[in-house]
């Protein structure tokens, strides 16, 4: 199955030269540009269509192919997976023997799932859905439980962007059980984190501490440093918004302790935000502003013009407490110019609020007043989408309430379980006891006869 690349985007600049398509007839996709490739996607391209076009059998042929799809960086990928699907169809309609046609329904399952993954990325979530629920049912058909569990998984996060929480927690929770059947700990804590996340962005803190903790017990138990560091920080959110400032503070510590030892700059940059933020809701700007900065420098460096929206409107936030209002104005406008390109209400919301209060302080009343309509109209949006949430978290307390039960009975019955065997056992030491006891005494009775 695709695992999820991060590509860091890169400006491409147009010239008159025009650009040259490698040969199809052996590179077997359109518009593919040899000269654009990374290299280690050429190395990969050079050792596997060596295999496919020396291959025999049709099955190896899909193989090399499932290889460039799994492994390929740039975004071609898609080419050859769109290719080996239409070669899998092709070879399905030639009636093959029950042993290619066993080897092709695994292909056929990764490629189902890889196109879902496609358009799960595009934002075409009802094809991603259809794509990952055909590869689901293949792969239920085939018992493959490690491959139907990634697929539970996809299809809930797939409900999950659809808004449609209470089928999201049910995949989840059926993706949690096969985890937990076959002792998959590391996919176990993940799964975990995930219910946690939907809990946490429902507002329902304490089930998503609860997730969130059972997750980070497994993941200090296998030692994955990145799945620690995730859940202390998530741990620390929920902190944070239950206003508990000390403890979130030592979580996000904790976690970008973590994240600085393993180089994840993304979540580096993620840490010192929040550890920013929290200093400012203590009211020790400095502090704040030093962390703000260094996690800005790193946003810029890798491109994240989400985080980049969020640093600069904190920065800005604190430039205005501090009434250096010519600073916060410069860095409230870059807020909201970025946040008005990539589309986020939640950042202009903000961006806006500030922006009409510096205006304000600076007598600029007409100014003052046009951003405080932008955030009216921003706060609006978001609280449509906040009345759909109201109406979703019944749903999933009621989820949750459903599985605690089911996991407190089970619990139950293993309590119950392990008595029953305790009590059989001091039975049978007993009757074991009782035996001796009377061994011992034939053996003295015997003794003394002779």
């Amino acid at each position: 199955m695709k695992n999820i690349i991060y590509i860091i985007p890169f400006l491409i600049y147009i010239s008159g030269v025009a650009q040259e398509f490698a040969d199809k007839e052996y590179y077997l996709v359109d518009s593919l540009v040899l000269e654009e490739l990374p290299l280690e996607d050429l190395q990969l391209l050079d050792s596997c269509l060596k295999v496919h076009h020396s291959a025999k059998e049709d099955t190896s042929k899909i193989k090399s192919l499932n290889a460039i799809c799994e492994n390929m960086m740039s975004e071609d990928w898609k080419k050859y997976q769109f290719y080996q699907y239409e070669q899998i169809q092709a070879l399905f309609e030639n009636n093959p023997s029950a042993k290619v046609t066993k080897a092709l329904q695994a292909e056929l399952a990764a490629a189902l799932s890889n196109i879902g993954y496609i358009y799960s990325a595009e934002g075409e979530v009802k094809e991603a859905l259809d794509y990952y629920s055909r590869s689901l049912k293949i792969q239920e058909e085939m018992g493959d439980n490690v491959a139907i569990a990634g697929s539970l998984n996809n299809i809930a996060s797939v409900y999950y962007k659809l808004g449609q929480i209470k089928e999201a927690l049910d995949y989840f929770s059926r993706n949690l059980n096969i985890y937990e059947e076959i002792g998959f700990k590391k996919g176990i804590a993940t799964s975990l984190n995930n219910i946690g996340v939907i809990y946490d962005e429902q507002g329902q803190l304490k089930e998503a501490l609860d997730y969130y903790s059972r997750s980070l017990k497994i993941q200090e138990e296998i030692g994955g440093k990145s799945g620690i560091a995730r859940s202390l920080n998530n741990i620390g959110v929920v902190y944070k918004n239950q206003g508990q400032v000390t403890e979130a503070l030592e979580y996000f510590n904790r976690s970008f302790k973590i994240y600085e030892e393993i180089g994840n700059k993304q979540e580096i940059a993620n840490s010192l935000h929040n550890i920013g933020v929290i200093y400012k809701t203590q009211g020790q700007l400095k502090e704040a502003l030093d962390y703000l900065n260094h996690s800005l420098k790193i946003r810029e460096e890798i491109g994240d013009n989400d985080g980049i929206a969020g640093s600069l409107i904190n920065i800005g936030d604190i430039y205005h407490k501090r009434g250096q209002l010519k600073d916060a104005l410069a860095y409230s406008l870059k807020s909201l110019t970025i946040s008005q390109q990539i589309g986020s209400p939640e950042r202009i919301k903000y961006a806006s609020s500030l922006l009409s209060n510096i205006y304000e302080r600076n007598s600029e009343g007409m100014q003052a007043l046009e951003m405080y309509k932008l955030h009216i109209t921003m706060k609006d949006s978001l609280n449509n989408e906040e009345t759909q949430k109201a109406a979703t978290q019944q749903q999933a307390k009621y989820a949750y309430e459903k599985q605690k039960t089911i996991d407190d009975a089970a619990h139950d019955k293993l309590l119950a379980i392990e008595q029953e065997e305790k009590e059989k056992q001091q039975i049978l030491t007993g009757a074991i006891a009782v035996g001796l006891g009377l061994v011992g005494i034939l053996l003295l009775f015997v003794s003394l006869i002779n």
